[in-house]
């Protein structure tokens, strides 16, 4: 325990921060909030950095009870995910300075946008399933406002819509880890699980009843179907900048909180064969499948993005309850990989809207004239989330697909790889058809004259370009050299399987 509070620091920075900018009137002026705003990122990434390379630290916050400790403990999946999280929040945080000039009440939304991002290390940083369900819910209340954050009819009303969708999935996600919980041996997360096998033998089928439940309530903010409603309602609402951390990394911590159950609390291996897994593996394919098709349907720029994010976020569902190292490995990398290139993809509707304000693909003729800089970043990351070679999509993905070919799982052995394929194809018509419009659509020239100032080039601030090119780096790099990430990635596997 010696040196854990350390954990505190990257949680309570940011939070003390963001309720000085909601609290403290001279923080109100732009300028100082966004300073404000972004030394606390700064600090706060590096902090978390420095924690990612000493050694595992552990910290009891205080007592609920008896029985039940907050415990903070930096494990090596937690380190994965702060520093995934701690970089992401830090670029779409710059990109807001700009962005944010055309919305209202600014030091509101960097003030909820920095408390959810303390909230979010206490989340990774969780050492059991009590004190991550704590800083879940917790989560939902901060994010709350970046989505009403506009205060207009629609954004209301999908904000109670996702904090509806929201609350009921946690309570779900508590019911399961109610009925869990008196089969434990410890509290703290345990690769493999805490299950006493003395206890469980006999109830098997309750865990499991107990498990479907959790994988459901946990799967609402991962977007899985029947619970998605909440993202493609949310998304187009929100500021660019909270939608892009949103899809890139709210939804994760649905992610994560699966993860925690089934690799680290119950343990795969009561799941693996059963029918919990038959039916999960169901529910994902069913929405990968189905938020592709949506996607495909759909006009407007943000909530086409949405759609797509409710399917690629099942992308890591399947990895996950395929439960083999593979596929495993390969939904470990398309969060990560997903994160970047979403966030992309949002801040460049972001930008669109900043400077035209156009909101409907089909508006998009030329645009790649308008704004160069910013549609070949997008063009970038659409052929990354497509999966071409060799960007980072493509490394996840084939991960993805061969840890279920060689799965031996009978129908889901090959069906998920064509339903994978199948979604990524409706991935490259409905992003690619954006680039097409953008660089290659041919206009009436009589039209075009009419038009010839709108065709003008926009220059982009270098506070929004500079993030979106940073993105788009990523998503590059990360697809040509990603030994550094898999090294990682064999230490955290090697305690799974």
């Amino acid at each position: 325990m010696k040196e854990g509070y350390l954990l505190l620091i990257p949680m309570m920075l940011p939070v003390i921060v963001g309720i000085v900018l909601l609290t403290v009137k001279k923080c109100r002026d732009i300028k100082i909030t966004n300073w404000i705003t972004g030394s606390t990122l700064i600090v706060t990434t590096v902090i978390v950095w420095i924690l990612l390379f000493n050694n595992d630290k552990e910290f009891l916050l205080w007592n609920l009870t008896e029985t039940l400790p907050i415990w903070l403990k930096l494990d090596k999946l937690g380190r994965y995910f702060a520093g995934f999280t701690a970089i992401v929040w830090t670029i779409s945080g710059f990109f807001a300075f700009q962005y944010m000039h055309h919305e209202k009440n600014p030091h509101r939304f960097f003030g909820c946008y920095l408390l959810t991002f303390g909230i979010l290390m206490g989340l990774d940083f969780s050492g059991n399933i009590i004190t991550f369900y704590l800083f879940y819910e917790l989560m939902t209340i901060v994010t709350m406002p970046l989505v009403a954050h506009s205060l207009t009819k629609e954004s209301v009303a999908a904000s109670l819509k996702y904090l509806f969708y929201s609350l009921f999935g946690a309570f779900m996600g508590l019911l399961g880890i109610f009925l869990i919980y008196g089969f434990c041996g410890t509290q703290q997360f345990t690769p493999g699980g805490v299950l006493v096998r003395e206890l469980v033998s006999g109830h098997e089928t309750f865990i499991q009843i107990a498990v479907m439940v959790t994988i459901i309530g946990f799967g609402t903010k991962a977007g899985m179907f029947p619970m998605h409603g909440w993202l493609p309602t949310a998304h187009p609402v929100a500021p660019a900048p909270a939608s892009a951390v949103l899809s890139g990394v709210i939804t994760k911590s649905g992610v994560l909180g699966i993860i925690r159950v089934l690799y680290y609390v119950v343990g795969f291996e009561y799941v693996i064969g059963t029918w919990v897994q038959t039916v999960a593996l169901i529910l994902s394919l069913i929405t990968v499948f189905m938020g592709s098709m949506m996607a495909f349907r759909e006009k407007i720029f943000k909530k086409r993005l949405a759609y797509s994010t409710v399917s690629q976020v099942s992308y890591v569902l399947f990895g996950l309850f395929i439960m083999n190292e593979t596929a495993m490995r390969g939904a470990l990398l398309h969060i990560v990989f997903h994160s970047v290139i979403k966030n992309l993809l949002f801040l460049t509707a972001g930008a669109i809207i900043f400077y035209t304000g156009l909101t409907n693909v089909d508006e998009y003729d030329e645009m790649g004239k308008k704004m160069p800089g910013v549609m070949v970043c997008f063009m970038l990351c659409s052929l990354g989330l497509v999966g071409i070679p060799p960007l980072s999509g493509f490394v996840s993905k084939w991960y993805l697909a061969t840890g279920a070919y060689g799965s031996g799982i009978g129908v889901f052995s090959w069906l998920g790889p064509i339903v994978l394929l199948i979604s990524a194809l409706l991935t490259a018509v409905y992003l690619l058809e954006i680039c097409v419009k953008a660089f290659f659509s041919v206009t009436d020239k009589v039209e075009t004259r009419k038009q010839e100032s709108e065709l003008c080039k926009i220059n982009v601030s270098k506070l929004m370009l500079i993030p979106m090119i940073i993105y788009a780096a990523l998503n590059v790099s990360l697809g040509i050299i990603t030994s550094p990430l898999n090294s990682y990635l064999d230490k955290i596997l090697n305690t799974l399987f």
